[in-house]
């Protein structure tokens, strides 16, 4: 088969644990830390663990195997791979463009913490009380509620600080207290108090600009090498928080509560499995944590030497990344345990999911500690490391797919792969300015709603279809054969063709059916609804990665109809067999094997 090999001039990775930690750390990135574990006790607790795991064996688990399969036999990049099909090259536009629109605001929450970790080396943690100039009457370390048995009149008592500094409430109930650290990132580093609306977004923040720009900045000397800097960068950034996460639950573990906070975690409660819900939950979870879709795979694996155990680094990688997950949630739910006992409040009142977790709840925990700035100092530490390889990932795949599927211009016109890092960094680097305004939270939520969901669902699922029913198994198999000496086994191949289609399928039925009206929680509790005109960016955004599929498969079709060497004009049939048929192949336009029963029915 001449659609792979040994590439001489390709570069490759250092050594296999170059590959390893990358694909491992693009795998293992904030989610694994602000959202398995708020979804774990939610779901069920010990139980959310059957359909997260059902959902891996099932669908995450065969299509990471396949990515990797993909990227190093054909060595191309995620657009140039679709060679093993052309109709479905918009396949590798529509994933490239995802990754480039993610990197606009998930480097922003590197930058946030990037922020934290400059305050945090203070003399006093800035979100330790509520005696700074951005504090609110609200603002409380804790709050006490007592009831007069003689007047039946509740009075409360608001702690300001550690020094039992009190104010008597007035017109503010209990639940109606925020804590120092959500003011501090609300009010002191976000802004969001000046802003309206996502129409209002403000003057850019000097001090976050710094913050991302010195995210844009390691991250450009991390790719612009390729993988011969990025393979050396990753293994302090993928090994990093192992070693942080161990410490915090050394830590963790030793607090009044953090028993009562593993035990909330792990408690199982299986009747939670008939609620859909919870299945959808387990399924996006560990479709996005695998990071199958995002077209980082197939460009990590495409620098892969041919005979590398891709099949094994697959079993490894998925493991790590579950484990991580859970490992999270222990380390978390100690300090959640910790921090409810001390305030006197019910654990779910405290846990919370996404950026609240990490810079609002986590953080006002650790700020009670002895030596707190150092425990402040190794999380955020940690959280930049677990954003770092993961933004990586994703720029290295906007980065490679694009140098791969115009090698020609890149060489005609002498731009080297330092230049075009320079132009894709900064151009991420000058959108993202938009997410540190005072109304630019409003623009990272609907970044993050509308930029990586359903277009990405809808990229795996038909890269699925596309290798296992029109590519063939029977070729695919081939492909890993000549690879590792062993063809996948039935359980693989009845994965590919039947299950995970059906499981994506069923996925992204379910959420679409779930979308509506975008509300995003202010932190004063109140409810931003976006306008309908901003919610429609957000689809258009979506949509318009999505529109590379048909339209390019359209341009496939009428470049085959076209294309004929014969006088005689081929048919709509046979044009959509010359575009269904790999590039490095001969097509014989009557007898196409790929337009026959039997290439169909391979499993």
């Amino acid at each position: 088969n001449s659609g792979g090999g040994e590439d001489p001039d390709r570069i490759t990775w250092g050594s296999n644990l170059d590959f390893l930690l990358s694909i491992i750390g693009f795998a293992v990135d904030l989610a694994n830390v602000w959202r398995f574990p708020y979804l774990c006790y939610k779901n069920g607790g010990g139980a959310f663990l059957i359909p997260y795991l059902l959902m891996l064996v099932l669908g995450a688990l065969p299509l990471f195997y396949m990515e990797l399969v993909l990227g190093q036999f054909h060595r191309q990049g995620p657009i140039s791979v679709w060679r093993i099909s052309p109709i479905f090259k918009g396949l590798g536009y529509c994933a490239v463009s995802v990754s480039f629109f993610v990197s606009f605001y998930y480097n922003v929450i590197i930058g946030w913490a990037f922020h934290f970790l400059i305050s945090s080396f203070s003399y006093k943690l800035p979100w330790k009380d509520c005696l700074n100039s951005w504090n609110e009457a609200e603002c409380a370390i804790k709050c006490v509620s007592t009831i007069d048995q003689e007047t039946n009149q509740t009075s409360v008592l608001l702690y300001k600080s550690d020094l039992n500094v009190t104010v008597p409430a007035v017109n503010i109930t209990c639940n109606q207290t925020r804590s120092p650290a959500k003011e501090y990132f609300n009010k002191a580093v976000l802004r969001v108090h000046e802003s309206e609306g996502i129409y209002d977004l403000g003057s850019p923040q000097w001090q976050l600009i710094l913050c991302i720009g010195t995210v844009y900045f390691l991250l450009y000397l991390s790719l612009f090498k390729g993988v011969k800097s990025s393979g050396k960068v990753v293994w302090l950034t993928a090994t990093m928080p192992y070693v942080v996460l161990t410490i915090l639950l050394m830590r963790g573990l030793m607090l009044d509560g953090a028993i009562d906070g593993i035990t909330f975690y792990l408690n199982v409660n299986w009747e939670k499995l008939r609620e859909k819900e919870v299945w959808i939950d387990a399924a996006i979870q560990i479709f996005y944590s695998s990071g199958a879709g995002f077209g980082v795979h197939l460009a990590y694996a495409s620098y892969n030497k041919f005979h590398n155990n891709c099949y094994r680094d697959c079993l490894v990688t998925s493991a790590v990344n579950s484990f991580t997950s859970l490992f999270s949630g222990f380390v978390i739910f100690t300090y959640l345990g910790y921090m409810a006992k001390s305030q006197g409040k019910n654990i779910e009142n405290v846990a919370d999911q996404g950026p609240g977790l990490v810079f609002e709840v986590y953080p006002q925990a650790v700020a009670t500690l002895p030596g707190s700035q150092f425990w402040a100092v190794i999380f955020f530490f940690m959280l930049i490391m677990l954003g770092m390889d993961s933004a990586m990932g994703g720029l290295e795949c906007v980065i490679t797919g694009v140098m791969d599927e115009f090698k020609g211009f890149f060489s005609k016109h002498n731009i080297s792969r330092e230049i075009f890092t320079g132009l894709v960094v900064s151009s991420s680097f000058l959108v993202a300015i938009g997410c540190v305004t005072p109304g630019g939270y409003y623009v990272f939520y609907l970044l993050e709603t509308y930029a990586a969901g359903i277009s990405l669902l809808t990229t795996v699922f038909f890269e699925v279809i596309a290798v296992s029913w029109v590519y063939g198994l029977t070729y695919f198999s081939y492909d890993v054969q000549a690879m590792l000496g062993h063809r996948p086994g039935i359980y693989w191949r009845i994965c590919w063709k039947f299950i995970s289609p059906m499981v994506l399928a069923g996925v992204i039925l379910m959420t679409m059916a779930e979308t509506g009206i975008l509300k995003m929680e202010r932190f004063d509790g109140t409810k931003y609804v976006y306008p309908y005109s901003a919610q429609w960016i957000g689809r258009i955004l979506a949509l318009s990665t999505m529109l590379f599929i048909p339209s390019l498969a359209i341009y496939a079709v009428y470049k085959a109809k076209n294309s004929s060497t014969s006088s005689k004009k081929r048919t709509l049939c046979q044009s959509i067999g010359v575009a269904i048929t790999p590039s490095y192949e001969t097509v014989q336009d009557d007898a196409n094997k790929r337009l026959t029963w039997s290439h169909w029915k391979q499993i």
